[in-house]
């Protein structure tokens, strides 16, 4: 029963990063990067190593996302124009 506890949380927290990332919020990016913390206590309490691993992997994934979100690098002026140029 506890297995099946954790399987939907984890599931409802993940979906629920997942869906505001494609909504394009910053805060998916949050909620997927604080799931990390829930994937490492399952990681510890089953024993299942390799969601250790894994969870360190998606954490860098997920603090790189939100760090582009919260600091977005301008686009130089001539890129711009190439850009502006090349969709007309």
């Amino acid at each position: 029963m506890r297995t099946q506890i954790w399987s939907w949380l984890l599931m409802a927290v993940g979906v629920t990063g997942l869906y505001l990332a494609g909504k394009r919020s910053w805060t998916g990016w949050a909620v997927g990067l604080a799931a990390q913390g829930l994937w490492l206590a399952y990681a510890i309490t089953t024993r299942q190593w390799g969601f250790l691993a894994s969870c360190f992997v998606y954490g860098a994934v997920y603090l790189r996302n939100l760090h582009a979100w919260l600091h977005p690098t301008p686009t130089p002026p001539a890129e711009r124009e190439v850009t502006r140029c090349a969709a007309s």
